[in-house]
């Protein structure tokens, strides 16, 4: 592939990355990772509520990874709550699991950061081998994709296996009993969605660029090694 070619696709690839850094950064800082609905339960028994009476003990919830808010409904119109995860709620949720999304995160957006600077040292600098060539990129693009991942697997089974807007509900509630009636991602989730879709696009930018993966390349180097040595005998 001509120089000029590879130079525009990695400066593509650059720019997306930069601005994968860049929306999870702001995805980061947002509540809008989850938004649903709550019911009271006790509430709800009490007076045997069903269709439309049912109506008057939902409540709302929206939170991301550092605070949120809930709107308590009982019976007796809303009341909205602010709540934050530090220092709150670390006593009640599952406090590794959510420490380790926000730790990939972090992660993720210095990786994807690092790997724009590489992407654009490849296109206007003279890179040579090991981590500022095409093996470089593949890595950082590599654990870009994988942070993002696993940030989607840890806090879909924080919500759902560990049922944490429950949990958020449910804090310092004494005698009434809140569950879940809806849920659902909001954008920051699926911006990390994307973000991993475009770090996979970057690999195959860099393929495109006419770069071969290292795993494969380091077969077809053994092959002709192999070949070499029955030559000899």
């Amino acid at each position: 592939m001509p120089a000029q070619q590879k130079k525009v696709i990695f400066c593509i690839a650059g720019v997306l990355s930069f601005a994968c850094a860049l929306g999870i950064a702001a995805a980061v800082g947002t509540q809008l990772w989850i938004k649903g609905t709550i019911l009271c339960k006790t509430g709800a028994l009490l007076v045997n509520a069903t269709g439309p009476e049912l109506e008057k003990f939902i409540g709302e919830i929206q939170y991301g990874l550092f605070y949120g808010e809930r709107v308590r409904q009982c019976g007796l119109g809303g009341r909205p709550f602010r709540f934050s995860f530090f220092p709150d709620l670390l006593k009640i949720i599952p406090a590794s699991i959510h420490v380790s999304v926000i730790l990939f995160c972090t992660v993720l957006i210095v990786f994807a950061l690092v790997g724009t600077g590489f992407f654009m040292y490849n296109a206007f600098g003279n890179p040579y081998e090991t981590l500022h060539g095409p093996v470089g990129l593949y890595l950082w693009s590599f654990i870009s994709c994988s942070c993002s991942c696993l940030i989607m697997i840890l806090f879909s089974s924080e919500v759902k296996i560990h049922h944490l807007s429950e949990k958020i509900a449910n804090y310092r509630e004494g005698s009434f009993i809140f569950k879940t009636h809806n849920e659902q991602f909001q954008d920051s989730f699926w911006i990390i969605l994307v973000c991993s879709l475009v770090h996979f696009l970057n690999v195959l930018l860099i393929r495109l660029a006419g770069f071969e993966f290292p795993f494969s390349k380091s077969k077809e180097s053994e092959t002709t090694t192999t070949g070499a040595a029955d030559l000899m005998y």
